[in-house]
């Protein structure tokens, strides 16, 4: 079971209260960038709450019982393959030439969001020209309201240990902020930072750095 942790600023609390399947990729992009609705922040994106951002309990119990009570309903059986390969297929024409990558494990999607082209070295606030990604994601996340969406954070090996993981706390929970005020319900979210632990490149090299110091978005269907 994973530790529901609060890292809140009062700006975000405020913004809170109102607030048949496959295992192969059969689809490619084609490259295209769509700016629809470029997104000004509020405000609060420098403070975050992280874990199950509104349910009572810190258990993925806790946020099914949230989702059920919110009315979203749950995926059973070949709807479940169907309704992924749909998504899938609106975020790649979403993301196209954006710098996110859309990968498939199964049933599940990946988002992986490189620092490079979402927040400033050393820098938790979300760099002003991804609004606009964000705004893409946020759309076909409301669009296809029948997931889950965990949000973590990642960082290269340089520096301490304890200020990587606390980066990547503040990223990560910068991205969440972010879909909530796009009207992503909060309801849906995990979110966490796990420093420099899980790295998928390198830290040897800058290039493995970069990739390494990365925001992922895990979107998984709802089952109930």
């Amino acid at each position: 079971m994973r530790a529901k942790i609060f890292v809140a600023s009062a700006g975000v609390i405020t913004l809170l209260a109102t607030a048949a399947c496959t295992t192969t990729d059969p689809y490619s992009s084609t490259p295209r960038r769509n700016n629809t609705g470029t997104g000004v922040i509020a405000g609060a994106v420098g403070g975050a709450i992280l874990g199950y951002l509104t349910n009572t309990s810190n258990s993925e119990e806790g946020r099914k019982n949230a989702l059920i009570g919110a009315g979203i309903g749950a995926l059973a059986g070949g709807a479940v393959g169907n309704y992924m390969d749909r998504q899938q297929r609106a975020l790649e024409a979403e993301l196209s030439g954006t710098g996110v990558g859309v990968a498939r494990q199964g049933d599940v999607l990946v988002l992986r969001m490189p620092s490079d082209v979402t927040f400033a070295s050393n820098q938790s606030n979300i760099e002003g020209g991804f609004y606009a990604v964000l705004d893409d994601v946020a759309a076909v996340l409301n669009q296809y309201d029948q997931s889950t969406i965990d949000i973590i954070g990642h960082a290269d090996s340089d520096g301490a240990d304890a200020y990587n993981l606390d980066l990547s706390r503040r990223r990560a929970s910068s991205v969440a902020s972010y879909l909530v005020q796009r009207n992503v319900l909060a309801d849906r979210l995990y979110v966490e930072g796990r420093g420099e632990a899980e790295p998928v490149a390198s830290n040897a090299t800058a290039s493995g750095k970069a990739q390494n110091r990365r925001v992922e978005i895990t979107i998984r269907p709802f089952r109930g």
